[in-house]
């Protein structure tokens, strides 16, 4: 799913996001995939000292992860990034 989409449903307030298309979103924000250790697939970018820590939980994103992140956007500021 576009970056753009999975984004406007989560706003929406959809706690059914897709695992896929949320990592999607989160390499849209300028994130890369730094490392991944059993289930969790840790995120960074850099100027930014937290990492995202993401679970994929049957194909799902956890939405406490999903939230997690959100606050991350806002507190830095980031925007969408055109690919």
């Amino acid at each position: 799913m576009n970056p753009r989409k999975t984004l406007q449903l989560i706003l929406q307030g959809s706690r059914n996001i897709r695992f896929a298309d949320f990592v999607g979103l989160v390499q849209a924000f300028g994130f890369r995939l730094a490392r991944t250790r059993g289930s969790h697939h840790i995120f960074a970018r850099r100027g930014i000292p937290e990492l995202v820590n993401l679970q994929n939980v049957a194909g799902q994103a956890k939405p406490y992860q999903v939230d997690q992140f959100l606050k991350l956007v806002e507190q830095h500021g980031l925007t969408l990034q055109d690919r």
